[in-house]
């Protein structure tokens, strides 16, 4: 691999997994702010819309015009604006900053995966090297997640929850933000061939032209459900171990954090499978299996008593098993990504990436503000058996995507 295209792979991914931690430590963040900065469910799963709409909006408004700015100028942009807002956390402590620390990291972060998708269309061998390509990154965003749970986690002292020394951590990861945004900055990429030679306002009008495709519709209705399903039970999950499985503060997160270790597994599994197994054949098993599972553990979660004394050894068995839904739902969104950005030349990426991050929002900020508002007012058990509607529409959906894609 030439060390040229080595630096750019290495580049995308400090950039995916250091927002991996930002963007998904939304759930940690609801669940502190509940405890600490005075909140009430309801109030706080609003975090989820200044994360997601923020997203879709610089997502909708300037995904077609980056390859003009630069792919590697807007990752560094993206990665110092996260640094400055990180250190007006711990400076300003207080849940409208927290509001505007999501909507800057959301604004961000639709730079971040429009250029990372473009850029490895820019670098891609072929379809398959482009498939390898994106599960891999999705994998180890996933690995990102997974690193911010523990992070997270390791600042929050258990025995006086509504303390404030949890937003340290943000001074750390304001550090980490500038670095990458120097080794963004500081890597080489030719990137003509993602550059549109039209006028801006038909590089617009372009991206709204995608969605006239009868496949690309479909697959963006596929994208929201994905992700619908995906920010319902992330985001959700350290409030449900703490409230539902009466888990310490700490140990709520650190339970949570087996769902993205899942979902990495999966994604970085998934390209081995593929190999022998046909992909919509994969998806089926795998929605199958969500289902499955959901149905089987949350049963487990009745009754439950508090346990002052509780460590992992004694910890209920739901804690461990409801998180592998991150495993078989895991495969599902690198998959259908590319297999629609590989059907499009390199120029249409950055609009189509657009709209894959402008419906993923969507769909992020539906899942989250639903089950918040339901574990409010039904409990956690019933927020989570809703999960099962999206599965069953998301089956649909990318059972029309695969007639559509093989006409």
């Amino acid at each position: 691999m030439p060390a040229s295209r080595l630096r750019v792979i290495g580049a995308i991914i400090l950039a995916y997994m250091l927002f991996a931690i930002l963007l998904n430590s939304v759930g940690t963040v609801i669940l502190q702010s509940i405890a600490s900065l005075g909140q009430t469910k309801s109030s706080a799963a609003i975090l989820e819309a200044f994360k997601d709409l923020p997203i879709a909006i610089t997502s909708f408004l300037v995904a077609s015009f980056l390859p003009r700015f630069g792919l590697r100028n807007s990752m560094a942009l993206a990665c110092g604006l996260v640094s400055l807002a990180c250190i007006a956390m711990p400076l300003l402590p207080s849940f409208a900053m927290t509001k505007l620390l999501f909507a800057v990291t959301g604004a961000s972060f639709a730079l971040i995966k429009v250029s990372a998708y473009s850029m490895v269309g820019l670098i891609a061998r072929d379809k398959a090297d482009h498939a390898s390509l994106i599960s891999t990154i999705e994998g180890l965003f996933m690995i990102g997640v997974l690193s911010g749970y523990w992070l997270f986690s390791a600042f929050i002292d258990s025995d006086n929850p509504a303390g404030l020394g949890w937003l340290n951590v943000y001074w750390l990861l304001a550090g980490i933000s500038a670095a990458v945004a120097l080794v963004v900055k500081t890597t080489s990429l030719d990137e003509s061939a993602a550059r549109r030679d039209v006028t801006p306002s038909s590089d617009f009008a372009a991206m709204f032209a995608l969605v006239a495709r009868p496949l690309v519709l479909v697959f963006l209705v596929s994208a929201f459900l994905y992700v619908l399903i995906e920010q319902a039970i992330g985001t959700w999950l350290p409030t449900f171990n703490n409230e539902v499985l009466h888990m310490p503060q700490a140990m709520s997160v650190m339970a949570a954090s087996l769902f993205a270790g899942a979902t990495a597994a999966g994604r970085l599994g998934a390209g081995f499978v593929l190999r022998r197994v046909a992909w919509f054949r994969l998806i089926t098993v795998c929605i199958g299996a969500m289902a499955l599972l959901v149905i089987l553990t949350l049963p487990l979660t009745r009754g439950l008593a508090p346990n002052p004394e509780m460590s992992w050894a004694s910890a209920p068995l739901a804690a461990f098993i409801l998180p592998m839904v991150g495993l078989f739902l895991a495969p599902i969104y690198p998959i259908i990504n590319s297999r629609v950005l590989s059907a499009l030349p390199n120029s249409e990426h950055a609009g189509m990436t657009g709209l894959i991050v402008v419906f993923s929002a969507l769909g992020g900020t539906t899942g989250s503000f639903i089950t918040g508002q339901t574990f409010a007012a039904l409990g956690g058990q019933i927020a989570f058996y809703l999960s099962l509607i999206p599965m069953v529409l998301l089956l649909g959906a990318i059972t029309m995507f695969r007639r559509l894609s093989t006409q």
